[in-house]
């Protein structure tokens, strides 16, 4: 009797748990380099405390801004994190996904409903009885019944879709926090821009009172009678063209302003960041470990990834519709004809039994889901494959630039030593009458062009930065995925 009783409960559980249809889920495999192809800039050498970093090695942790030192940067980070509303919509959606797992899970168990009802009846004398001496002056019904329904989930459909919105909520929180490293290396991105016009700004007030007193100069030697007046005109032109640039570089300067605000949730209108004075260029060193890392440091690819096993199990929940579904259905109750006798004894009654159903033609549907499914799950492998080259080619990309507008700045800071130079051997000669005023114009030019370009290569250089820290996954890693 144990052992008929153990094989019935055994026989039941299997039942119960049947089996799961459809391709196991393996990982896709994605091109990989066993190293970047681009180094680090000489910065970040290991004399000054820079080392290659190892698989899982994480140096970057959550506020990856501080490494720039710069406090009203973290502020300003601090208020996305708080008040942007494309990271309330992000959010938002996660937690319509997540809501979506327990939605799906509910199908593995059985469903219990009653509806109660009280009806008074009375069919029509003239409807075509057989014979119409059954005609009935009428009937009524006190009816409590409870009906239960449990899917028996044989073949895995219903696994396979709390399962698949398991991984959907999986990739909604790897969106979450693509848009949070996104949003914040926009943000920093914006104020480098700003501090780079404040830059530009400063260089310009300073250009238009050089501009300012060699104009007065050549006004004092052409009432002198030492230069002509056409040395006055140019002096002038020249005087006016760094007044339109220096009034230019605010336009820009209040572009970024704006686009701040918005990041961090505020109108325009009620926001202002104050010309900062000027500071040395701090680059941080970035870790940035190996290719293999980059596959679970990168958000982006982690919600590939999971969009692949959600892929895969569509799959499984096509095939199952090829298998007949089994449901287990019972209603019991209580029926009467009057309140007096609704709930008694007699009254009572029951329906139980298993229903089997399998669909014999469809046309060719389930065929058609099928391959649908499988259509869709190459897709999301070739898509995955495509963000991880795509970060790949990010980090290369900013690696090299970094590398090369070190090597850069260093050229630039020459050439604008020698255009100083250059101006000042122009400038003495001019005073001294040896060359006329268009070789000062030229190397006025020439000082204010390399002196530009002196603050851009710094900007340049720092919006790198947040690109590589960005490209990297800003410190996030895999392991603060939600176990959902």
């Amino acid at each position: 009797m144990k052992r008929r009783l153990a094989f019935a409960i055994g026989s039941v559980s299997l039942l119960l748990s049947g089996c799961m249809v459809g391709p196991k889920y393996v990982k896709p495999t994605v091109p990989m380099a066993p190293a970047f192809k681009e180094q680090p800039p000489a910065s970040f050498k290991e004399s000054d405390g820079w080392k290659p970093a190892q698989p899982g090695d994480q140096t970057l942790r959550g506020k990856w801004w501080e490494i720039f030192g710069d406090p009203q940067l973290n502020d300003l980070e601090e208020e996305v994190t708080q008040s942007n509303q494309d990271l309330k919509v992000a959010e938002a959606r996660f937690r319509q996904a997540r809501a979506m797992i327990r939605f799906n899970r509910s199908a593995e168990f059985p469903t219990i409903s009653t509806s109660p009802s009280i009806v008074n009846e009375r069919d029509s004398a003239n409807q075509p009885y057989f014979p119409s001496s059954l005609a009935n002056n009428g009937t009524g019904a006190f009816n409590l019944p409870f009906d239960f329904s449990y899917e028996v989930d044989l073949w895995g459909r219903v696994r396979r879709t709390v399962s698949a919105s398991r991984e959907e909520a999986q990739a909604s929180a790897a969106d979450l926090q693509t848009s949070n490293l996104s949003l914040h290396a926009e943000l920093a991105a914006d104020y480098f821009e700003l501090r780079s016009a404040d830059d530009q700004k400063r260089l310009l007030d300073d250009t238009v009172k050089a501009y300012s007193d060699a104009l007065q100069l050549t006004q004092n030697r052409f009432e002198g009678g030492a230069s002509p007046r056409s040395d006055v005109a140019q002096a002038k032109t020249q005087l006016d063209g760094a007044r339109v640039s220096d009034t230019d570089i605010t336009v820009m300067r209040a572009q970024y302003e704006h686009a701040i605000a918005t990041l961090i949730g505020k109108p325009p209108a009620d926001f202002n960041i104050a010309p900062a004075p000027d500071t040395p260029l701090r680059l941080p060193v970035i870790p940035v470990g190996l290719p293999t890392s980059l596959l679970e440091r990168r958000p982006d690819i982690a919600a590939g990834e999971r969009r692949v096993a959600e892929a895969n199990d569509q799959i499984g929940i096509a095939r199952a519709a090829y298998f007949p579904s089994l449901i287990l259905g019972a209603t019991g109750g209580f029926t009467g004809t009057s309140i007096m006798n609704w709930l008694n004894w007699p009254s009572r009654m029951w329906a139980v039994g298993p229903q089997l159903s399998e669909t014999l033609f469809d046309g060719g549907r389930r065929r058609a889901v099928s391959e649908s499914a499988t259509a869709n799950y190459d897709g999301t492998v070739a898509s995955y494959r495509q963000t991880t080259l795509t970060a790949f080619q990010e980090v290369e990309d900013n690696l090299a630039a970094l590398r090369i507008l070190e090597t850069e700045a260093q050229q630039q800071q020459q050439a604008t030593a020698s255009a100083a130079d250059a101006l000042q051997l122009f400038t003495n000669r001019y005073v001294g009458g040896v060359d006329n005023y268009l070789q000062v114009i030229t190397a006025q030019t020439v000082l204010l062009t390399n002196q530009r370009n002196d603050i851009d290569i710094k900007r340049r250089r720092m919006d790198a930065s947040v690109l590589l820290v960005k490209a990297i996954g800003g410190g996030w890693d895999t392991t603060q995925l939600p176990k959902l």
